[in-house]
């Protein structure tokens, strides 16, 4: 399988925050002691549309975050929204997470736990039902609610796909006379 080329989000363009859904005190254990480091998971977005998800690891927190939310800037996803919600339901696993994101009504909010919810709103997702599925890691389930919201389509792509294919008049005559 050939490997998609994907085009960069500019930065540049867009109003983005952060918001940083954890840290993590990581120790490596050498002759000495322990080297203790912290890593953190961001994730940044307009609010618009676009959003993007990042790891940094550094020895003290603000660096970490930093680093996190550089990654995150390369790394945007282009959100397609339906005003509010997503256009249909769809589900993506990342590792033993799996995510299932629903469309919701106007007014509903955003119901999902864990680390999907701050990458929904960073996303603008404003009405939207979410279940997490599997495992809890904070950080697959951020990457497959990522996963989830990149494989979204048009909602008029979305209603073509699922026409059932219709067969000509002709065809169905010719097998029913054997010829």
């Amino acid at each position: 399988m050939a490997k998609e080329i994907i085009s960069r989000i500019d930065a540049s363009d867009l109003a983005l925050n952060d918001k940083l859904i954890y840290i993590n005190r990581v120790a490596k254990v050498v002759k000495g002691g322990k080297r203790m480091r912290f890593s953190a998971l961001v994730v940044t977005g307009d609010g618009a549309g676009h959003v993007g998800l990042g790891i940094g690891k550094a020895i003290e927190v603000p660096e970490a975050v930093t680093k996190a939310g550089s990654v995150a800037k390369k790394h945007l996803i282009k959100v397609i929204l339906n005003g509010t919600t997503i256009p249909h339901q769809i589900s993506a696993k990342f590792g033993a997470s799996e995510v299932l994101l629903k469309p919701a009504g106007p007014g509903t909010g955003v119901i999902a736990g864990g680390s999907m919810r701050p990458v929904l709103e960073v996303a603008g997702v404003k009405d939207i039902i979410a279940k997490s599925l599997g495992s809890t890691n904070r950080i697959n389930l951020a990457k497959a609610t990522i996963l989830a919201l990149s494989q979204l389509r048009e909602p008029q792509v979305e209603i073509e796909r699922r026409k059932p294919a219709e067969k000509p008049a002709d065809t169905i005559a010719e097998g029913a006379t054997g010829g």
